[in-house]
């Protein structure tokens, strides 16, 4: 099986990301190391992903509670620096922006769709300020009148009413109050948005309402997406491109059609098989068995090696890294590299 180094792209990425790694400082205070005689613990929440965004275009982060994909969404947007690595906006890297114009006009550039609409609105403001605050902040608009009706047509275009503007969050639902929050990341007019579980907190008669709005509202403005969510079917529905995450690190990247109908890691295989069968084939199912490891004290070699059905002796001593395969998919395991894949009659622990 031959692999490239890096990718084929046809068109130059809107978002690039390289190397990027966060770490975060989670040892007791200095005092109490002393007394215990412990060391500083160092927590890995990002351990150096690559991937690249086309304009116009949807890529997902998928992966178990604690894989690390919500601090991509921080880092991205800026909410956190990254420890290492580069974020590049348009070939620009946010990291060397200085000047305070630039960084204003990249921040109304890039907005974000919180989890939470229950959280993420100021209960003490009424929806049409709420909304209209990236247009105050950016100064995009003139005059109170003017900035009233853009917030008035915003809360049209995601499903409200002109007059829902003079209402408080608490007075809608939780779907309500996730078009209040897709309103006012539209506010700034941006080109990317990054949306954190935007659904994972709304019931499931709700979601596929949000989604649809998302997926129209993409296609109108051109938008671009990263997407972050753990529920599979729905980033089947919104996604161009999926990155699967474990631990920190980037797994497999593919289409999405290649993650669902042809998924190469053990990882990615095995989570699919966590998707309910609603056909009711009767088929024998593999979930994923044991716990993510402790991100302050991972494993050694590949990380997913305690939980994997194709483990061999090499897995538990080199971390596999992301190659780009002939196909244009992207993954990280000796298996896949020597040219295995995985079967529910394969005996784990076998040579590769």
């Amino acid at each position: 099986m031959a692999i490239s180094s890096q990718p084929e792209t046809s068109a130059p990425p809107l978002l690039r990301v390289r190397g990027l790694k966060r770490y975060f400082d989670v040892s007791k205070p200095l005092l109490n190391r002393l007394l215990e005689g412990k060391p500083r613990m160092i927590l890995k929440a990002v351990s150096g992903i690559d991937f690249e965004i086309t304009k116009g275009q949807t890529f997902a982060l998928v992966g178990e509670s604690g894989c690390g994909k919500s601090t991509v969404a921080n880092l991205v947007v800026g909410l956190h620096p990254p420890t290492a690595g580069k974020i590049e906006f348009e070939g620009v890297d946010v990291a060397t922006v200085t000047s305070r114009i630039q960084m204003e006009q990249l921040r109304r550039r890039i907005a974000m769709i919180f989890q939470d609409p229950y959280a993420s609105l100021n209960p003490r403001w009424r929806v049409s300020a709420i909304v209209s605050e990236p247009i105050r902040a950016f100064d995009l608009i003139k005059g109170a009148g003017k900035i009233s009706q853009r917030t008035e047509e915003l809360l049209i275009q995601v499903g409200l009413s002109a007059a829902d503007g003079e209402k408080y969050p608490h007075e809608f639902s939780g779907g309500q109050r996730q078009r209040i929050s897709i309103a006012r990341a539209l506010a700034s007019e941006p080109e990317f948005i990054v949306c954190d579980e935007p659904t994972s907190a709304l019931d499931v008669s709700v979601q596929a309402q949000i989604l649809n709005l998302m997926k129209g509202l993409q296609k109108e403005f051109d938008l671009t997406y990263l997407f972050i969510s753990h529920d599979l079917a729905v980033v089947r529905h919104m996604a161009d491109n999926v990155g699967v995450m474990y631990l920190g690190r980037l797994c497999e990247v593919a289409t999405v059609d290649n993650i669902f109908d042809n998924p190469l890691h053990p990882y990615t295989q095995l989570l699919l098989e966590t998707i309910p069968d609603v056909e009711m084939t009767g088929r024998k199912r593999a979930p994923v068995a044991g716990e993510i490891p402790n991100p302050i004290d991972p494993p050694s070699g590949c990380p997913f090696h305690p939980r994997c059905p194709l483990m061999a002796g090499h897995c538990r001593e080199v971390n596999p890294k992301l190659t780009t395969l002939d196909s244009g998919v992207q993954v990280a395991c000796h298996a896949v590299e020597a040219g295995d894949k995985w079967r529910p009659d394969h005996p784990k622990g076998s040579d590769i």
